[in-house]
């Protein structure tokens, strides 16, 4: 097996692997209409019945976001586990979110992927854009798993100037917000393509780039297809322009925290968070299980841990 030199961790909140029903799944529903998602996991999608697909350039599979408790798996503790490899729902000791858990800020600081590459001695880097500040001399109480891992590894540093210039990618993908409600019309408009290309491209920068994109689980709460099917397709041609400029060398890995967009009935779901790996290391990637082997095997595919 090739390793990869670098590699890029897309993390899409709220995405699991559902029933093979296109009346209650927007991946089944609309397979037809979407390319990118289709060249990772194959023209049939995977489902509950069938978990682990092959497209044409990736593998889709699986990852349990259980954490072995009862209960609905939240976006705290599920980002918790993700980015950190604990059992952040057994530490606080039920699932928790959306918002990490205060007790639970430290360990995603100290021992996120980032943090744990960076004291490897790898580069790392986070593509994502915030506000210059954020979050505020208070702190904030609304806090993701992401920014506080990009904060632990001190590469919370891309603000609107990294913006305006494809150096960052916005957490919602295209630069709407930054425009109209944060008022910085120096941002230019983009589409979904070309940010998955300027995340391509910031990839180059770093052995290991993490990027988040949290509006796949706000369209799940939705409980509608229309927006679930507007939200895939988003993130359907940001992943095109991703895998048409990302590097030969790179492992693609996008995972999830826990179910919910995959079925639009209602909310969070105990199925699989759906996992997709594409170049080196892909077929490796496609063994994983849960989602709290992810930051191991990212550390190992780049030689900084034991697997």
């Amino acid at each position: 097996m090739t390793a990869p030199t670098r590699v890029l961790f897309i993390f899409l909140d709220g995405v699991g692997i559902g029933v093979a029903d296109p009346d209650v799944n927007p991946f089944v529903a609309g397979a037809a209409g979407l390319p990118g998602w289709s060249a990772l996991m194959g023209a049939k999608p995977p489902t509950l019945d069938a978990p682990r697909t092959v497209g044409a350039r990736g593998h889709a599979f699986p990852l349990d976001a259980t954490l072995d408790m009862d209960g609905t798996p939240q976006s705290g503790t599920g980002q918790v586990a993700l980015l950190t490899g604990e059992s952040a729902a057994e530490i606080f000791g039920r699932h928790f979110g959306p918002w990490t858990p205060v007790s639970l800020r430290p360990v995603v600081e100290e021992r996120s992927l980032l943090r744990r590459g960076l004291d490897h001695g790898l580069e790392v880097g986070f593509a994502n854009a915030y506000p210059r500040g954020w979050p505020g001399p208070a702190g904030g109480r609304r806090l993701a798993g992401p920014p506080l891992a990009a904060r632990g590894a001190g590469v919370l540093d891309r603000h609107e100037e990294a913006l305006a210039n494809g150096r960052a990618v916005a957490s919602e993908i295209v630069n709407d917000g930054w425009r109209n409600r944060l008022g910085h019309a120096s941002v230019p408009s983009i589409t979904p393509r070309e940010a998955g290309a300027n995340l391509a491209t910031i990839s180059r920068t770093a052995q290991l780039t993490l990027y988040a994109h949290y509006a796949t689980d706000t369209a799940g709460h939705r409980k509608d297809m229309d927006p679930a099917l507007a939200a895939l397709a988003r993130v359907d041609a940001f992943l095109s322009g991703v895998l048409d400029a990302l590097d030969a060398d790179t492992l693609l890995l996008v995972a999830s925290d826990h179910g919910n967009l995959e079925d639009v009935r209602g909310g969070h779901t105990r199925n699989p968070a759906l996992g997709m790996a594409s170049g080196p290391g892909a077929e490796a990637a496609a063994e994983l299980t849960d989602i709290r082997g992810v930051p191991a095997f990212v550390l190992a595919s780049l030689g900084a841990a034991a697997p």
